[in-house]
């Protein structure tokens, strides 16, 4: 008996005592996501006490919520909720009446003032008292410290011409405002745009990987067959990749020396050293003025040198000689030889050929080719 008592203790210690299977949980024709809009008969006596909330909001709002104030004051009235503006106050609030039905719907008009004060337009701020679209801000102030970064990063979000943004909005179903990241729409899409916005700001992973994973998981939902198998396997896997840093050049330790460095010099000892310090004013002068001179020769003939360089002639090729290219001269010499050798013999060959003189003189069948005289010539005569 003793042993099943302790038994008993032990599991009524447990933290999740209560949590017991309830006959609804399994039950098939129940959908546990749906959200059922509110009725009034649900609560026909009303409250019966006054809840209220008010924030604050930033000055350059004290003109525009003015002007949308009436609408967003008649959207609370049907839900039998009193909004107040206070500008004297810098103040927004928001109370139920005797009229409210829903208890929750004062929540709903505090996350209303909350969205108008993160400068979200009164027409997308007042659908959030609607019971299917929830909203969730998301303070990124607070996750990065230094101020470039969290540009840089704030800027990864939106992307070039709120491209990056737009992209989030069709993918996960939620309206954003990129300057706060305040985010409209359902738990699922709410719960995405956190993340995403997390690991950007905390430099975990840029949006775009995240939308390629999102792009990819909205084809996966369009197949019946992969309802109810792991996706994993189909979604890519992004390393993270760190940029290389330059490696900082340890230095070399110095010996360690109980005693101070010897002390330097002073200008006094120097000139002491040189024996200037003894030199009257004059020749100090003189001196100077010398050095002086000296640099200025030094300079103009180094001007004078620059200027004569360009009238230099370049240097002209030189041809590698014979003993360079690695052939004797004696060979040189032989080979000129037989060169003029047969040249003469050539030349003489072709003076002994046989001439046929009949080539060179008019046979006497045919008569002399004379020019013929133009008309030109006979009337001159």
């Amino acid at each position: 008996m003793g042993e099943k008592e302790e038994e008993v203790e032990k599991k009524g210690k447990h933290k999740g005592k209560h949590d017991k299977p309830k006959p609804w949980d399994e039950d098939p024709n129940i959908d546990h996501w749906k959200i059922e809009k509110f009725d009034p008969s649900w609560n026909e006596g009303g409250m019966l006490e006054v809840s209220s909330f008010s924030t604050l909001f930033p000055k350059y709002l004290e003109k525009k919520l003015p002007e949308v104030w009436p609408s967003v004051k008649s959207a609370l009235k049907e839900y039998g909720i009193v909004g107040e503006l206070n500008l004297n106050e810098g103040t927004m609030t928001v109370s139920t009446t005797r009229k409210t039905k829903d208890p929750y719907i004062i929540i709903k008009a505090r996350d209303l003032i909350r969205l108008l004060s993160r400068s979200v337009p009164a027409p997308h701020a007042i659908k959030i008292l609607d019971d299917e679209v929830q909203c969730d801000i998301i303070k990124i102030a607070s996750l990065v410290r230094n101020k470039e970064k969290f540009v840089k990063r704030r800027q990864q979000i939106i992307g070039p011409n709120n491209s990056t943004l737009k992209a989030l909005e069709i993918l996960t179903g939620c309206y954003i405002v990129g300057s706060t990241v305040a985010a409209m729409g359902s738990f699922k899409g709410l719960k995405q745009i956190r993340r995403i916005v997390e690991d950007c700001m905390q430099n975990k992973m840029h949006p775009i990987y995240h939308i390629k994973v999102l792009m990819i998981k909205k084809e996966l939902e369009k197949d019946p067959a992969l309802a109810n198998e792991n996706w994993d396997r189909f979604l890519p896997k992004f390393k993270k990749k760190t940029a290389k840093r330059k490696k900082v050049k340890s230095k070399e330790k110095k010996t360690y020396t109980p005693f101070p460095p010897p002390p330097q010099p002073s200008k006094i000892d120097l000139q002491l050293e040189s024996g200037e310090y003894f030199l009257t004013n004059k020749k100090k002068l003189e001196k100077k003025w010398l050095e002086k001179q000296e640099k200025q020769a030094e300079k103009t003939a180094e001007n004078k040198r620059k200027r004569e360089a360009a009238f230099l002639p370049p240097e002209e090729p030189t041809q590698k000689i014979p003993e360079e290219a690695g052939i004797d001269n004696s060979e040189v010499a032989a080979l000129a030889k037989s060169l003029k050798r047969k040249a003469k013999e050539f030349g003489q060959q072709k003076f002994s050929e046989d001439i046929n003189p009949e080539a060179y003189i008019a046979t006497s069948g045919e008569p002399p080719f004379r020019k013929k005289k133009s008309k030109r010539s006979k009337a001159d005569e």
